[in-house]
């Protein structure tokens, strides 16, 4: 009986073909030309935030300059992605020192929460929503960490923008209106909420004009008083109070307590560019482990959009969810094994369980020896590259607001496992499995794309195509982004679910009814979604002709803009 319905979506998927298959110039799928410019680039999802970084640069601040301040903006624009009480990652390609250095802003877990608690009250996972899930906010660390590291204008003015859109209000874009109206429904019910993001009763519809000045005291306050004035003074007093009166953990002395990680990237070679992520307490790994296993494939000769590349795809990505869900935890924690994950041979081991004409309804995790995010990407005129990843999770956070802060604490709690055997299990002061992940590849040492893309774990599902479109199908930035996409969802989780069933493969439109009738008689449950395939802004540094490719898809609001 589920044949002819998926049979039904699939000829859906054939007459909603892509955009950009009219363009005079260009290639299939790219909706708009590449923007090319020498000086500078800034790639965000919202115009505002692109034009903002722009200004930036012209007045003479740098890549990390221009990055926070549309960070900071983007937090205004676009609540239902990211904000100043979520978490932070990046990657920065230093023009002097020619090299990359990752920085882990994510929050821990409050000190005073223990495991016990949940097991007390009957919890087998941690709430979605309310005070239960609220860690440590490091976004505002992630920032002066960054600026102290890299910046050169004063923090204060880059702060500014955001601090006057804040005050004098700005005008929703349409798929932020969207998810802001979404996710209206389900948190008008916690406390001042309504105040803040639904003025007058109701959530500013596409081009109102909404003003935050709640949010514009507070980014005054950090722009004056640093780091600290977040963490360890009034901001931070009215965090604890208010999540003790909601019967939260989080307090003032998780957050003076909070502290930013430099790390060292970590990278695969695929085909001669190595692709860099950042490491557990992150995602990344799983597109490195991704690329591994696919390199293995002769993926160019299958063609874009085949039946044989998007089975051995959804094969490699449930390989390697299943040891995401094992094995990617808080490495203060933890001993992962992450030289074995990320080694051609384990990925040659792996591959041997792949059965060329039948997907498999589960796999093992491997044995070794011991959503909704907003991205940006800027780069400037001295070839200084930031790939940025902000978020709330759950598109506008757990639903706590402060009062008279202007912000919505994180819920990232709610990734932890309850099972006291797994890695990712809950305990105190601990950073839990994250979603978000900042991508960038570099050619014989050199810097050529900074990217990423938004989406929970559609995350490095998305790298992964990303990577593969431009070097096995040879597209080009814009096209690399604009060209349908492939999400798998229902793979074992770092929560402690488990796939049992081969989970379900979504085809964006675009993919021809053949290709989806191949793929059901290899035994994969194909349907279709409109949504859900994130949000890609990319910058490529040509060296030849010394100029920057920018590139935002036109799933999201987004802008690329150079000068």
């Amino acid at each position: 009986m589920k044949k002819p319905f998926f049979y039904l979506l699939s000829i859906l998927c054939i007459f909603s073909t892509a955009n950009g298959q009219d363009r005079i110039t260009g290639l299939n799928f790219a909706t708009r030309s590449e923007v090319i410019a020498q000086h500078g680039m800034a790639c965000t999802s919202q115009p505002l935030a692109t034009q903002v970084a722009l200004d930036i640069l012209k007045k003479g601040g740098n890549a990390v300059d221009a990055a926070i301040a549309a960070n900071a903006v983007l937090g205004l624009v676009e609540p239902t992605g990211n904000g100043i009480g979520g978490d932070l990652f990046a990657i920065v390609w230093d023009a002097k020192s020619k090299k990359l250095y990752g920085l882990n802003a994510s929050g821990r877990s409050p000190k005073s929460l223990s495991l016990n608690y949940f097991k007390e009250k009957g919890y087998k996972k941690i709430p979605s929503h309310g005070p239960l899930p609220v860690s440590v906010p490091g976004c505002v660390d992630g920032w002066f960490e960054l600026h102290n590291k890299f910046g050169s204008l004063p923090m204060k003015k880059i702060l500014e923008p955001a601090i006057n859109y804040a005050r004098n209000g700005f005008p929703l874009s349409e798929l932020i209106a969207y998810y802001w109206q979404g996710s209206s429904r389900s948190l008008k019910k916690y406390p001042n909420f309504e105040e803040i993001f639904m003025p007058g009763g109701k959530a500013p519809a596409k081009g109102e004009v909404f003003k935050n000045p709640y949010l514009a005291n507070t980014l005054e306050q950090i722009s004056k008083g640093g780091r600290d004035a977040f963490y360890k003074g009034e901001i931070a007093k009215t965090i604890d109070n208010f999540m003790k009166e909601q019967g939260g953990f989080l307090s003032y002395e998780d957050l003076a307590s909070h502290t930013s990680e430099w790390i060292e990237p970590i990278s695969v070679n695929y085909r001669g560019y190595d692709v860099w992520e950042l490491p557990p307490n992150g995602q990344g790994t799983a597109a490195l482990q991704m690329l591994n296993i696919l390199e293995g494939y002769d993926i160019k000769s299958m063609g874009f959009g085949s039946s044989e590349y998007i089975h051995f795809f959804t094969e490699a990505k449930k390989l390697a969810f299943e040891d995401r869900a094992k094995y990617y935890a808080d490495p203060a924690f933890n001993q992962i094994p992450l030289k074995q994950l990320l080694s051609k041979d384990y990925a040659t081991k792996r591959r041997e369980l792949i059965r060329h004409n039948r997907a498999a309804r589960s796999y093992p995790a491997g044995e070794l020896e011991q959503g909704n995010t907003i991205y940006l990407t800027v780069a400037d005129q001295w070839g200084n590259m930031v790939s940025l990843i902000q978020s709330n999770y759950r598109g506008m956070g757990s639903g706590m607001v402060p009062p008279k802060l202007g912000f919505i604490l994180q819920d990232r709690g709610e990734l932890f496992s309850l099972d006291e055997s797994h890695m990712n299990c809950f305990a105190p002061e601990k950073r839990p499995f994250h979603t978000i992940i900042p991508a960038f590849i570099t050619k014989d040492g050199n810097p050529w794309i900074s990217f990423g893309l938004m989406g929970g774990a559609m995350q490095p599902q998305g790298h992964t195509q990303i990577v593969v479109n431009l070097v096995d199908f040879g597209m080009n930035l814009q096209e690399a982004g604009d060209a349908p996409r492939i999400r798998h969802s229902g793979s074992s989780q770092p929560t402690g679910e488990k796939m049992t069933n081969g989970g379900i493969l979504y085809l964006e439109s675009g993919i021809d009814y053949e290709t989806i009738r191949n793929l059901v008689s290899k035994g994969h449950t194909i349907q279709w979604v409109k949504g859900g395939f994130g949000g890609y802004q990319a910058i490529m540094w040509d060296a030849k002709n010394k100029v920057y490719y920018g590139a935002s898809e036109s799933r999201k609001d987004g802008q690329a803009a150079g000068y």
